[in-house]
């Protein structure tokens, strides 16, 4: 019964008890939220004549909701009738944390479940989210029907969900509503709410401190988290993906649960990065957590130096594409490589493939490639680019020789464009349980420096080096590349051959296109991460929106939003 309904004569409603107790039916008049109330309390099995302390549940090694209302309920206290008023704390759980002064019955219960008591004001404050008083015979235990109790929940100023409550119990008296210690409740509540307040930005400040130590003014990949806040250096948004950043969350979210000892943070496999964890905490308590990034070391690529770029790049996701690819090829099997054109797909394939003389065929040049008899026969293996452009022929062949040959040492290039008939699409699939993606050059912007000597032609006879300005080298990483490496390359050669001055080049030197830069607002580290990650699903589902978007976890209407605000940042659309 709550603070809303009218007041009750108890008398009648003794008698009602008695007559539910004893099984024998109900008078008219008796509420229906007291009545579901004590059939609860019948159903779990509650006895009315309670012997002794209830059983008393685990509680928690440390409780925050505690050690925020000590100070506050230990300055409310002297306000009590000691002798005939108790007031009490409860968690979520209603386990008793806290509990002064004296009421009837108060000494007997440590949880206050409906399972372990039956009907109390604070499994009903609970359930309502808010004020609930109950009296005299509403209650099932024997041992409450002379006590009038009111409870208020206390909520998270954070998350607004209710951490336990407060309760006031005292002797039953005439007139028991409004309860005589609402105020005093709804006042013990309000002061518990201001200090877990003033503590969550005491904490939120400890939080701050610990991630500016960590950054220590230098471009570490430092992230912080609490479970709510998220400090995050700029070496670290270009280095962790969502998928990173979400994990450290759940493990910032189970410290902050768990006693303050320490938990495995467990990264995605495909990370790209490891974490150095260290807890954050505040009064002895582990309140959030700082990690420090740094790149997963790549396993070095066993192979004689192979086409000018081909492995170049330090980006972290060049070095996982690098990684997967070489991983791929050390085992027996196809292998599909997908990109952008000019991503380096035929370079990065020919290099791990050195001395091995694969034969080289181009569905782009032939139009039949003849691959329907003893293609494998002499043990080399094949390199088969643009599986785009294969006549239909062809790619029945192809599935025909895997479903015979799976361990075929094919390595296939494909550029993801129009939707694949079902034909190819077959052959895709079966190619794709061993595929690497490798990244467009806007998706790796900060490998163009380390390209740029790599793709530049070798100086005339006394002529320097081609060097560039810090100026242009900006250009350059701020131009979106619809080309890619190859764009990259063109554009190097050409202006090599074209040059007649010395000293570094000059933004002014290069294209209008590349010299101008690009329109729109240029994509952060993080919008860049997740441009990324629907581009590849969007090329893993041929374009199709709908199995892009589930399978990225997100709603469809989400993913139209995401595309229409990368094409609004300008050229680097999807």
């Amino acid at each position: 019964m709550t603070t809303a309904e009218p007041s009750l004569a108890l008398a009648p409603l003794r008698q009602a008890r008695e007559r539910f107790l004893t099984g024998r039916p109900l008078p008219d008049g008796v509420p229906d939220d007291v009545v579901a109330a004590w059939r609860r309390a019948r159903f779990f099995g509650v006895r009315p004549d309670l012997d002794g302390p209830v059983r008393e549940s685990a509680h928690p090694a440390d409780s925050p909701l505690l050690d925020a209302a000590r100070p506050a309920l230990t300055r409310i206290a002297p306000a009590l009738d000691a002798g005939r008023t108790a007031l009490v704390l409860t968690d979520d759980r209603l386990r008793v944390l806290w509990s002064t002064g004296s009421a009837p019955g108060d000494e007997t219960c440590a949880d206050l479940s409906e399972r372990e008591v039956g009907h109390n004001s604070a499994a009903l404050a609970l359930r309502i989210r808010g004020r609930a008083e109950v009296h005299g015979p509403e209650h099932f235990l024997d041992v409450w029907q002379d006590v009038s109790a009111v409870s208020v929940p206390v909520l998270s100023p954070q998350t607004g969900q209710v951490l336990g409550t407060v309760t006031v119990a005292r002797a039953l008296g005439a007139g028991c509503r409004p309860h005589p210690g609402a105020a005093l409740a709804e006042a013990a509540a309000g002061a518990v709410e201001a200090e877990l307040r003033a503590r969550a930005r005491t904490a939120e400040r400890t939080l701050l401190d610990a991630y500016e130590r960590a950054v220590r003014g230098r471009e570490r990949a430092v992230v912080a988290l609490d479970g709510r806040n998220r400090l995050i250096s700029d070496a670290a948004a270009a280095l962790a993906s969502p998928q990173v950043l979400e994990a450290l969350e759940r493990g910032a979210r189970a410290w902050g649960r768990g006693s303050g000892e320490a938990y495995d943070v467990a990264l995605p496999d495909d990370a790209g990065c490891t974490a150095e964890i260290t807890a954050v905490r505040h009064e002895g308590r582990a309140v959030g957590l700082v990690a420090v990034l740094a790149p997963r070391p790549v396993a070095p690529v066993q192979s004689a130096p192979g086409p000018a770029g081909a492995l170049v790049g330090g980006s972290v996701p060049w070095r996982h594409a690098v990684a997967r690819a070489a991983e791929l090829f050390r085992t027996p099997g196809p292998v599909l490589v997908t990109g952008e054109r000019g991503t380096g797909k035929t370079a990065l394939a020919l290099e791990l493939l050195d001395g091995t003389d694969p034969l080289v065929v181009d569905a782009a040049e032939s139009p039949e490639l003849g691959l329907r008899d003893g293609a494998w026969d002499d043990g080399r293996p094949v390199l088969l680019r643009h599986t785009e452009r294969l006549s239909q022929p062809d790619v029945a062949a192809l599935n025909s020789l895997l479903e015979g040959r799976p361990d075929a040492r094919l390595v296939a290039t494909h550029t993801p464009g129009t939707s694949p008939g079902p034909c190819l699409q077959r052959l895709l699939d079966t190619l794709g349980a061993r595929s690497v993606t490798l990244p467009a050059l806007r998706e790796r912007r900060e490998d163009i420096k380390e390209l740029l000597p790599v793709l530049t032609p070798g100086p005339r006879p006394g002529s320097p080096p081609l060097t560039w300005t810090l100026d242009a080298l900006r250009a350059l990483e701020q131009h979106p590349w619809p080309g890619n490496v190859t764009e990259l390359a063109h554009l190097v050669r050409a202006l090599a051959g074209r040059r007649r001055v010395f000293g570094p080049v000059r933004r002014g030197e290069l294209p209008d296109p590349v010299r101008e830069g690009p329109a729109g607002r240029t994509l952060s580290p993080m919008e860049l991460a997740e441009r990324a990650a629907i581009l590849e699903a969007l090329r893993r589902h041929g374009g199709n929106k709908a199995r892009a978007a589930a399978a990225l976890g997100i709603a469809r209407a989400t993913l139209y939003r995401k595309l229409r605000e990368y094409r609004d940042a300008g050229p680097e659309r999807p």
